[in-house]
């Protein structure tokens, strides 16, 4: 036998699967709830859940294999440190592509001149005296930095040149944005390094968090973690590429649910606590995504299955329109625990709820709690205001956010230590809506009744109440989580097949017509759509959530055995697979440049060009999947070599392209 366990750190839940990969059977499930603020407590109890039903010794257990929601989870809710960001000879217009400047918000960023020009030559002198100062003022106020260089991928010289200057000065996590792509684009590589460079010390703690869990349970076995696209990383390697786990937990129950559900054609959605994710697995393979995963409005340049993922699960926030005259609820992205979840280990929770409902006037802070997540204390990168805060709020403990922020300033920093990932948020949930209607009750039924009687009584703008009861209350925020799922079904299926990427949901009238109520009672025109693929629902609510919306576009739907914890037995039953490719650019008329990891060299022929680059590429990529554990390595090579035919006997060459995929065992 070849047991592997294999482990799905959720918002919500933390799963685990012990399989015998080479007979394809689960032998035990376990589940705990994730535990924010100290992560191996809810590693520790689905790993000794599973352990308890296997009557083996730890000796047995040949891999522990880690996905995880948590990088996806923090991109789509914009939490993760503080980063400094360096552009390398790019001026500030390039802020204003890739979405660049939304994705940094009110992070630093220095230009600095230097870079390379498309040939991989010099573009102008890398200004040292400018990153010295930088990296001095900067050592203090951030949590890691990201490096992005013009042409970088043609000559990463001053890219690794700034880590090393950075890395001196200040020892912190650098990413340099050269290591996580090949490709063209400074902007969105820039992006994808900000990313990386934002979740370093999430993936950190939870590795760490794990390799306790495992030497406590005497399990000596490596360690490996599932990246984006399924496959799998030695935990050590995935520390410096901590962006390569976005889509990591969705790409794992992929591989679940053709695990568990056998080779077949259908969509996929598997609904968490912060996202639904939602991929086309065709005959048991899902298509990877070669120009870059698309997570939470952001287009990055991480090569990962085609998912499309959206702030909407058991866990999203809940929050009231207050604005018009017309009312109703809104969902996400961000995630909230719910107050059902947070009275089982807080039960002073309840007593502060009475408390709101007995003051004769809704507050919008009614329902809404904060705790920390500062395991380490204060990071000193903060303002001075919000250091004070997060003082309060560890010296607190759990609290009403009104204890913490009495002025529109103190609630806007609270705002911004959630968003950093340094306070947890707590409020009205679908989670809670559904212990208010009956169909899950495993929490606190009282904390969620109450939580829906304050959000009920909240008012929108005509001084009328948001819902008529708190079942009310609870019965439109499940039927607005459904109606929400299945536009985000009907957009993916749609992008799937090459149309837009929002074409239902921004459509107006195909938006509408999967309310339960109309909109209007005098519309002359209905409209409806159905999906013509079957439905795999995964993830612990999919039972309960998944019927009424599979009924809405008149679907077959299967919820599998074991589709709760589908990431899991991903997680268990992937290999190692790296691929690299490698650039060849034509600078002048007998010189072909090979674009290397550590620099340009030229050949004379492209014949000569294209035999080098065939071999770099191997090597590069068999060199990769060992350093991210991999033993019994088969090598594959693609080419793409772009000629533009001038006569009959003569082509202008543009570029050549050739990817190494080196796929093997973990071991």
């Amino acid at each position: 036998m070849s047991l592997v366990i294999g482990l799905d750190t959720g918002g919500t839940y933390t799963d685990a699967a012990l399989l015998d990969v080479d007979r394809g059977i689960v032998l035990a499930t376990g589940k705990a709830l994730t535990t924010r603020d100290d992560l191996s407590v809810g590693l520790g109890g689905a790993i000794a859940k599973i352990l308890a039903d296997f009557d083996g010794t730890p000796d047995d257990i040949k891999m522990v294999s880690l996905s995880t929601t948590l990088a996806t989870n923090a991109v789509v809710e914009g939490v993760g440190g503080r980063v400094g960001l360096f552009l390398i000879g790019f001026d500030e217009a390039a802020l204003e592509r890739a979405d660049l400047a939304r994705a940094l918000g009110q992070d630093p960023v220095y230009f600095i001149n230097g870079g390379h020009r498309p040939d991989g030559g010099i573009q102008a002198p890398l200004d040292i005296a400018a990153l010295d100062a930088a990296a001095i003022k900067l050592k203090s106020e951030v949590s890691a930095f990201a490096v992005a260089g013009h042409f970088a991928t043609r000559n990463p010289l001053h890219e690794t040149e700034t880590r090393d200057l950075l890395r001196e000065i200040t020892g912190l996590p650098i990413t340099c944005s050269h290591e996580l792509s090949s490709s063209l684009g400074g902007p969105r590589r820039a992006l994808t390094a900000v990313l990386n460079a934002r979740l370093i010390n999430l993936l950190e703690r939870l590795i760490t968090a794990t390799q306790n869990i495992m030497s406590q349970q005497g399990l000596t076995c490596p360690l490996m973690v599932v990246k984006g696209d399924g496959s799998l990383l030695h935990a050590d390697f995935a520390l410096s590429r901590p962006v390569e786990t976005v889509l990591s937990g969705p790409a794992a129950s992929l591989s679940g649910a053709a695990f568990l559900a056998g080779a077949k054609s259908a969509l996929i959605a598997d609904i968490g606590g912060t996202t639904t994710d939602i991929a086309f697995l065709h005959n048991g393979t899902p298509r990877l995504k070669k120009d870059g995963a698309f997570v939470g409005g952001w287009q990055t340049m991480v090569e990962a299955a085609e998912i499309r993922t959206c702030g909407l699960g058991g866990d999203s926030e809940v929050t009231p329109i207050l604005r018009g005259r017309t009312g109703g609820l809104s969902l996400g992205p961000r995630r909230a625990t719910p107050l059902s979840l947070l009275a089982l280990r807080w039960p002073t929770l309840k007593d502060h709820l009475s408390r709101q409902l007995d003051l004769a006037v809704p507050m919008a802070t009614d329902a809404r709690f904060v705790f920390p997540i500062m395991p380490d204390g204060v990071p000193q990168w903060l303002t001075r205001s919000e250091i004070r805060l997060a003082e309060k709020a560890i010296a607190a403990g759990p609290a009403p956010v009104a204890e913490l922020a009495a002025t529109q300033l103190a609630l806007g920093a609270v705002d911004r230590l959630i968003s950093r990932g340094l306070l947890g948020l707590s409020s009205f949930t679908p989670t809670d809506a559904a212990h208010v209607t009956g169909a899950f009750t495993e929490f606190d039924d009282e904390a969620a009744k109450l939580g829906a009687k304050l959000m009920a009584r909240q008012r929108n703008g005509a001084g009328i109440a948001i819902a008529a009861t708190p079942l009310n209350l609870a019965e439109m925020t499940l039927d607005e989580l459904h109606r929400r799922s299945v536009l985000a079904l009907m957009d993916a299926a749609l992008a799937h097949e090459g149309g837009d990427e929002a074409a239902v949901s921004s459509n107006p009238l195909l938006a509408q017509s999967f309310r339960k109520t109309p909109a209007s009672n005098d519309q002359l025109v209905s409209v409806g759509v159905k999906l013509n693929t079957d439905l795999i629902a995964l993830g612990a609510s999919a039972a309960t959530h998944y019927p009424p919306i599979a009924n809405m576009v008149r679907v077959a739907l299967t919820v599998p055995d074991h589709a709760d914890v589908a990431g899991a037995v991903g997680a268990a039953a992937g290999s190692v697979r790296q691929r690299v490719m490698v650039s060849i650019t034509q600078p002048a008329e007998t010189k072909f440049r090979i674009h290397l990891a550590d620099g340009p060299i030229d050949k004379s022929s492209l014949d000569d060009a294209l035999a080098a680059a065939r071999i770099a590429a191997k090597q590069l990529a068999e060199a990769r999947a060992k350093s991210a554990g991999a033993t019994k390595i088969d090598l594959h090579l693609e080419e793409d070599i772009k000629l533009v035919p001038l006569s009959s006997n003569k082509d202008l060459f543009i570029e050549a392209l050739i990817y190494a995929t080196a796929e093997g065992r973990a071991t």
